[in-house]
């Protein structure tokens, strides 16, 4: 077995992560050369952590490092399974004695800032070699390519196959600017290691794409390189600090978003441990028992199929045995019989894409693998998992059981805050059931569910990149979002509102005056109908929130509702559907004038005016000429809303047209005199099938602006309208669906006109 040398007795082995043929390859190695110093590539600025490292975790685990400044915060994950050649590396070289070094740069570097996962495969940078390489080999992606040449194939030769693959696929193309800052600084590492090691072998195990620029890089004279070189410190204002983390083999999967290319970790954990030929077996028996357990038929017919269809697709590939493509798509044709909308998953690259068959759905997941990793008791934590485990113990929350809040006490309130405040850092353990929300009447009572996670720990740790404490963390994390944020009025909004279910005053001022400088400039109706809302809520429902009546968010309203108005004058659609985003911003607008316009001097007179111009405008959209009217009729104005409605009664604008009305004033609708109802009544009898049709599902979205309450007020009306004597509540319970009912009515219009053209049938059906 050959590998590439330089002098000096320097071992470069250039690998892709994650991959079982390249951690033997590695392993075999280091028995053969006992190094004295084994490089690999990895965080540098854990080599004092060695120990940590190594201890008696459950893989897989991850190095996760996490660094915020004034400008960026940077997360990134160095993940470790059984079968990553770096994880072999650094075991098999403890065990014969030789020093362990990381060589990379820390993740916090700007080298590696746009890198979310430092084992990511380099395809981008050879794309053209791979596809070249995939159309010569008859493969469908890098994938399939790498199993073909390297994973199924003999350990004979695996070497010089790895480096001739690495060398064409990095060819004579430059790497980018941070790679080369990369290898430089690897590079003097390993100069530096061959220095010290004086003769003794070096291993140097590193991605392929990397390897040949260390060859090159280190093929000169080393005499300055004595001392191991610096590792680079975070900024002065910088906080930056790496923790292990528990990972999983769903974190892992390239299926699921992984950046990093090997996909269905649990088959090359069995590749690992097995083989590939018993890997393959095992594969098609854990496919087999995921589809049973999920109530798919799979049947000892269906397994015999798959297996000899997996036989002749490795054959006519020339596998010795069969790979893991061969063996899916031979389970695809025994079990799949329906025709496929989209790509195998395994024949592209990427996440699973929606509306993905079942089956596959099952087999991925089955490739997959449910393993979760556990750190060892002894693995130190970031002050944060300390300090999470101390407030849930303070506030009396049990991870255990559910929470049933008041939040007008203060113990329940201030665990609500807790849990919110959990809930921002995105750490697992609750999940809110019932609570207060944004444009609903104020609620006084919280329930929290018990929500709990395998990667709950993990969560937290990645969590203790923000701050040592719960206050600490969400802090930073709010501050993060609302600079990242930026104008964006809708997420600042809903921002605003988590500020205040989190306890945070402070930022919850700075976000309403991010809030504030954005409303002037904001073109989006819908997201300044939302911060309007929210900021109303908090205006008015001070013993929740203790934000009522405060100048600042008065301000806001007042800004936020003249914009608004501003806005809806400006919209231009004649056939447009119902949007019920710019609804609510109406209705927002609707209730600042009702609850907050004698305090805050809004002008009542000033909107009237517009809803007037709005609804009579033929060029408006037909939902928003419906809402202006319901906008003033709900405003003390009353309209001729009878009268309105006929001139909208066509079947294309008459639904679109009463969603807008409905959901500015259903209850004056309700109410009133039932004069609307009784003429939205006679339009729909006069409306043949067709037309009805055509109505039907508008009409039913505007409706569904009532509750139930309301719309058996409806019922009745309609009722007393027909002269019905049975109970209003049968109306409401259709046992067929009514736009199945609609549609049948114009099948048999379309059937009486074909009988009556050709002379077969004539008069009244009935």
């Amino acid at each position: 077995m050959s590998t590439v040398e330089a002098p000096g007795g320097v071992t470069f082995l250039g690998v892709r992560h994650h991959s079982p043929a390249c951690a033997r390859l590695v392993a075999a190695t280091v028995a053969r050369l006992r190094p004295a110093y084994v490089l690999v590539e990895g965080p540098a600025d854990l080599n004092g952590r060695m120990d940590e490292l190594l201890l008696d975790h459950e893989l897989p685990i991850a190095v996760f490092t996490a660094h915020r400044d004034g400008t960026r915060r940077h997360a990134s994950w160095s993940p470790f399974c059984a079968y990553s050649p770096e994880w072999v590396a650094l075991t098999a070289g403890r065990e014969v004695g030789a020093q362990l070094r990381f060589i990379d740069l820390p993740a916090w570097h700007p080298a590696l800032s746009d890198r979310a996962n430092r084992y990511a495969d380099a395809d981008q940078r050879y794309a053209e070699a791979v596809r070249r390489l995939c159309a010569t080999l008859a493969v469908d992606n890098v994938d399939a390519l790498w199993d073909h040449l390297f994973e199924i194939g003999p350990d004979d030769g695996l070497a010089e196959r790895l480096d001739t693959y690495f060398d064409v696929l990095r060819g004579e193309s430059a790497a980018g600017a941070d790679d080369t800052a990369r290898e430089a600084y690897m590079a003097r590492w390993v100069r530096a290691a061959r220095r010290r090691a004086a003769g003794r072998p070096v291993l140097v195990v590193t991605g392929g794409f990397h390897r040949p620029a260390l060859v090159r890089l280190t093929a000169g004279d080393d005499a300055a390189d004595d001392d191991w070189p610096e590792v680079p410190a975070p900024a002065p204002d910088a906080v930056a600090g790496s923790y292990l983390v528990p990972y999983s083999f769903r974190r892992l999967d390239a299926f699921v978003g992984y950046q990093s290319g090997m996909p269905s970790p649990a088959y090359y954990q069995r590749v690992w441990e097995d083989g590939p030929r018993r890997a393959a077996e095992a594969l098609t028996e854990a496919v087999a028992a995921r589809l049973r357990t999920r109530r798919q038929q799979v049947s000892t017919a269906d397994l015999i199929a798959a297996r000899s269809m997996a036989g002749g697709l490795a054959r006519l590939r020339g596998h010795a045995h069969p790979g893991r493509v061969d063996v899916l798509d031979a389970l695809v044709s025994a079990l799949v019989t329906d025709a496929l909308d989209q790509p195998l998953p395994w024949a592209t690259r990427g996440t699973l894409a929606p509306g993905a068959h079942p089956v596959v759905v099952e087999m991925v997941a089955a490739l997959s693998g449910d393993r979760v990793g556990r750190l060892h008791p002894d693995t130190p934590l970031p002050p944060l998992v300390h300090d999470v485990d101390a407030e849930l113990a303070r506030h009396r929350i049990d991870p255990h059981e559910a929470a049933e809040l008041d939040l007008t006490a203060a113990d329940d309130l201030a665990r609500s805050r807790l849990l919110h405040r959990l809930r921002l850092l995105d750490v697992p353990g609750h999940v809110r059931e019932r609570g207060p929300r944004v444009g609903a009447d104020a609620l006084l009572t919280e329930r929290w569910s018990p929500a709990p996670s395998a990667d709950r720990l993990a969560r937290v740790i990645e969590a203790g990149g923000y701050g040592p404490t719960v206050l600490d963390a969400v802090t930073a994390r709010i501050e993060e979002r609302v600079t990242l944020l930026g104008a964006d009025v809708d997420a600042l909004a809903t921002t605003l509102f988590d500020t205040a279910l989190a306890g945070l005053p402070e930022h919850s001022n700075r976000t309403l005056t991010a809030i504030a400088r954005a409303t002037g400039s904001v073109t989006d109706l819908r997201a300044l109908g939302r911060a309007l809302a929210v900021a109303l809520a908090l205006w008015r429902h001070d013993r929740l929130l203790g934000s009522a009546g405060t100048a600042p968010l008065g301000a806001l309203i007042t800004a936020a509702v003249r914009r608004a108005l501003w806005l809806v004058e400006g919209v231009r659609a004649t056939a447009a559907p119902a949007d019920p985003g710019r609804l609510a911003a109406l209705v927002a607008v609707r209730d600042a004038v009702r609850h907050a316009g004698p305090a805050l001097g809004l002008d009542r007179h000033g909107a009237l005016a517009v809803a007037g111009r709005v609804a009579a405008d033929p060029a408006a959209p037909p939902d928003l000429r419906g809402a202006a009217l319901g906008l003033a009729w709900s405003l003390g104005d009353v309209p001729d809303a009878a009268r309105a409605v006929r001139a909208v009664a066509a079947p294309d604008t008459l639904g679109d047209w009463l969603s807008g009305l409905f959901a500015l004033a259903r209850e004056e609708v309700v109410s009133g005199d039932a004069a609307l109802l009784t003429v939205v009544d006679e339009l729909l009898a006069a409306m043949g099938a067709h037309d009805f049709l055509v109505a039907l599902p508008a009409l039913r979205q505007a409706f569904g602006w009532f509750p139930p309450r309301e719309r058996a007020e409806v019922a009745r009306h309609v009722q007393a309208l027909h002269g019905g004597g049975a109970p209003p509540g049968d109306l409401l319970r259709l046992d067929a669906d009514p736009l199945l009912v609609a549609a049948a009515r114009a099948v048999e219009e379309r059937v009486d006109a074909v009988l009556t053209r050709e002379g077969l049938w004539e008069g009244d059906r009935t």
